[in-house]
């Protein structure tokens, strides 16, 4: 692989980072609502089934003793 020069490097790094689009502090916001309420529906269900199986569990070994 070639060796580019610093500055060369440093012109490549700014065009590519002009070539950023940076989302809407609209965008941003809406984003992380989803996140939160994903967030909230993924606890939710994963609580309810370690409840269930908590259950589940706790009846199979009270059938043995």
């Amino acid at each position: 692989m070639a060796k580019t020069n610093p500055f060369t490097f440093l012109q490549q790094v700014r065009s590519e980072a002009a070539k950023i689009t940076w989302p809407t502090r609209k965008e941003t916001a809406i984003t992380t609502l989803m996140v939160f309420v994903m967030v909230v529906l993924a606890s939710t269900f994963f609580l309810l089934a370690d409840q269930i199986m908590s259950l589940g569990v706790s009846y199979i070994i009270n059938l043995g003793g």
